[in-house]
């Protein structure tokens, strides 16, 4: 299934942004002192966490090259009311062009999932981006929700072509511990 895949970031402007973010980081200190290491088996690569006003942070730095090979951050969803809130994240990541299609995205998804996050797909995404979830719902399970007045319902793994190009559809990647039966069951109970 591809829901929008139409975002398409020029790699010149994703280096940029990176370079940019690496240096603020960098001087406020923030990767030394304000995030946890995620161990990896990525060589010369270090996965830092931190989590501010409850969005999850994952910077990944090469540090035999001294870059910012990308990030990934665990957004809030606004469109979801409190009860979700607890559990539900959006993932958003910019990794350059040197850094893709080498499961390092897929690496610092895994462990959201772990940690039992579950996670909601944008509106649009980019090939990359719909290439990631696809090889995700392979080990997770994928469903199929639509959002609207902050409330999410569960339409099932498998939907219609019609409701795939609605706006509000979205896919869900349940995270660790997480079960259909549990999701749509607090989904159902929760209002704005």
């Amino acid at each position: 299934m591809e829901l929008r895949v139409d975002v398409q970031l020029q790699p010149t402007v994703v280096e940029e942004d990176l370079k940019a973010l690496h240096a603020r980081l960098e001087h406020s200190g923030l990767l030394e002192h304000g995030t946890a290491i995620i161990k990896t088996h990525a060589p010369h690569l270090i996965f830092r966490h931190r989590e501010a006003d409850g969005e999850h942070y994952v910077y990944v730095e090469d540090t035999a090259r001294g870059v910012l090979a990308g990030y990934t951050v665990f957004n809030r969803l606004v469109k979801v009311n409190r009860q979700l809130d607890r559990f539900v994240r959006a993932p958003h990541s910019k990794y350059a062009t040197a850094y893709q299609r080498r499961g390092i995205a897929t690496a610092v998804y895994e462990w959201a999932l772990a940690q039992g996050f579950c996670l909601i797909s944008g509106a649009r995404l980019s090939p990359g981006a719909n290439a990631l979830w696809q090889s995700l719902a392979n080990r997770h399970r994928l469903e199929h929700v639509d959002i609207r007045n902050k409330r999410i319902h569960c339409l099932g793994a498998q939907i219609y072509r019609q409701t795939e190009e609605s706006h509000q559809t979205r896919m869900l990647l349940l995270g660790e511990g997480g079960d259909v039966d549990t999701w749509t069951s607090t989904a159902a109970r929760s209002g704005p």
